[in-house]
């Protein structure tokens, strides 16, 4: 599969994912049809083409740890903004278990 294919249907996945919600970078993958691709869904997160419609700070790893964010300053960024959505953290994790 061709890499901007594969990001367009991550981006196309990422879009739904509502407020106060996260995916996992692999479930991100799984949703776009490449189960194993998860650190595809990295690059194309990294490469997001428009964080105002393609909400990519509501992807994180599996542990809950937050993996990067190009935008603002960073990852203390993406913990900004999905604690403002309402998600629970835990130190430094979000908590999974109600998300």
């Amino acid at each position: 599969m061709q890499k901007k294919s594969f990001y367009s249907k991550v981006y196309k996945v990422v879009k739904k994912i509502p407020k106060g919600k996260v995916f996992t970078y692999k479930q991100v993958a799984k949703l776009a049809g490449s189960p194993n691709a998860y650190r595809a869904v990295g690059s194309a997160m990294k490469n997001n083409p428009d964080i105002k419609t393609i909400p990519c700070h509501r992807v994180v790893g599996s542990d809950g740890k937050m993996h990067g964010y190009s935008a603002g300053q960073g990852i203390s960024t993406k913990i900004k903004l999905l604690k403002k959505e309402g998600i629970p953290f835990k130190g430094d994790k979000c908590d999974l278990r109600n998300t």
